[in-house]
């Protein structure tokens, strides 16, 4: 029966005969290009698996989110009118450890909640257990506060309350109305951070930290319904916020003052100078001008017809010089700027203002003016949209806009205190963390 079956079997091979390749133990060829190793299929899924845990502790920690952390300290710091040193250095270290140990902790104290609304988050699809994340929060945390302690005691005595305020909102208070507020505390002591650091004070850092809380307050309340149809109040009370915010970081005109004025040049109101001593006299002379001319010794006494003939110029004046330079109408005379010595010896006036404290105030004020309105600009539209339509994609747009936002903001009150290098660093980070937004979410 054997025999007869394997006659069959090589009959049909016979007839219909099927090419294969007859597989080895070993390499097909001698080792070279596009020889077949062996082991090569099991070796080359660990580089996969690599990243896949990479990426999920990456989506667990929200990694995008850490370019808004640096701007906080260095915020506080630029608060105090100090330079940047190891202190603060060391104090950008804390806030990063208590920050992810903030999204760690979130993701296990949320778990459950996110197994039925989201569940391609790392923690529910299984890509990280939860004693893990709880795990890396503590971890996380201990570092944070180590780091604060090499920075200083009143380092420490900022950073204490941060990790407090930080697990509490965590565990008891994300859920009750006091949840915005407290991670709008932790936004501003988180800026306090760095002031401590910094100079040991922390209170002339106070107001800027306000703002930056105001705006965290803004977004909190609007994620709190990300994850669900809401309504449009939330979106329309961080338009406002956005907007006060905005007018309060922005350089403002002085009331009643011209351009000049409102980036610091001396100068007088928009119209020209408003003086009851000197209302009377001619436009092409100034308040300067006219003390200049009172104080210059007797030259050719004023006559009667002289004094007929040019009233709107002598009136109230005892003397006339023989060849006035100060009334040649330059732009500095004609404008109602008050002259300089240079403007009195017959400069331009350009050489007369251009100081280098004066340059400083003009490029200071353009740049809180840039910031500000970046600041505004990455807000404005997906608050709107939100507001418009507030479904789930659109509410986590607007706080991932809102999140990113953060940066210019903290850039905006880093050049209110005058801290433009500081500045500059600050705003730097936005394209980094925009960039990489687009491979890992921020919300």
């Amino acid at each position: 029966m054997g025999d007869a079956y394997d006659k069959e079997a090589a009959h049909v091979r016979a007839r219909f005969p099927i090419p294969c390749r007859r597989l080895r133990a070993g390499p097909s060829r001698a080792p070279g290009r596009g020889a077949v190793k062996p082991g090569r299929a099991v070796g080359s899924r660990r580089p996969a698996r690599a990243r896949a845990r990479a990426r999920a502790w990456a989506e667990l920690l929200r990694l995008p989110a850490l370019f808004t952390v640096p701007g906080d300290v260095l915020a506080g710091a630029a608060a105090t009118s100090a330079r940047v040193n190891s202190r603060t250095l060391l104090a950008i270290g804390s806030s990063l450890c208590l920050y992810e140990a903030g999204m760690a902790l979130n993701d296990w104290a949320d778990r459950t909640e996110d197994a039925a609304e989201r569940p391609h988050r790392p923690i529910p699809s299984g890509r990280v257990r939860p004693a893990e994340a709880l795990t890396a929060a503590c971890a996380l945390t201990a570092a944070g506060l180590s780091l604060a302690a090499r920075a200083g005691r009143p380092a420490l005595a900022v950073a204490a309350p941060l990790a407090t305020t930080v697990w509490a909102y965590d565990l008891a208070l994300k859920h009750t109305p006091a949840g915005p507020l407290a991670m709008a505390a932790a936004r501003g002591l988180d800026l306090l951070l760095g002031a401590a650091a910094t100079t040991g004070r922390a209170r002339e850092a106070i107001p800027s930290a306000a703002l930056l809380g105001t705006h965290t307050l803004a977004v909190t309340t609007v994620s709190r319904q990300e994850t669900r149809n809401g309504s449009p109040l939330p979106p329309l009370a961080a338009l406002a916020a956005t907007a006060l915010l905005t007018h309060l970081i922005a350089p403002r005109l002085p009331a009643g003052r011209g351009t000049a004025a409102a980036f610091g040049l001396p100068g007088t109101t928009a119209s020209g100078p408003i003086d009851s001593d000197l209302s009377d006299l001619s436009p092409l002379t100034t308040p300067a001008t006219a003390q200049a001319a009172r104080r210059r010794p007797p030259e050719t006494p004023v006559g009667a017809a002289a004094s007929r003939a040019a009233p709107g110029i002598l009136r109230g004046l005892r003397t006339v010089p023989a060849d006035p330079p100060l009334l040649r109408g330059t732009p500095a005379t004609t404008r109602g700027l008050p002259a300089t010595s240079a403007t009195t010896r017959g400069l331009p006036a350009t050489q007369a203002t251009a100081t280098p404290a004066t340059a400083l105030r003009i490029s200071t004020a353009a740049l809180r003016t840039t910031l500000s309105a970046a600041y505004a600009a990455t807000v404005v539209r997906p608050y709107f949209h939100a507001a418009l339509n507030p479904s789930p994609p659109l509410t986590q747009r607007a706080v991932g806009s809102g999140i990113r936002a953060t940066i210019p903001l903290q850039a905006a009150l880093a050049a209110r205190s005058g801290a433009r290098t500081g500045a500059l660093l600050v705003a730097a980070l936005a394209p980094l963390g925009r960039k990489f937004a687009r491979k890992v979410s921020v919300t």
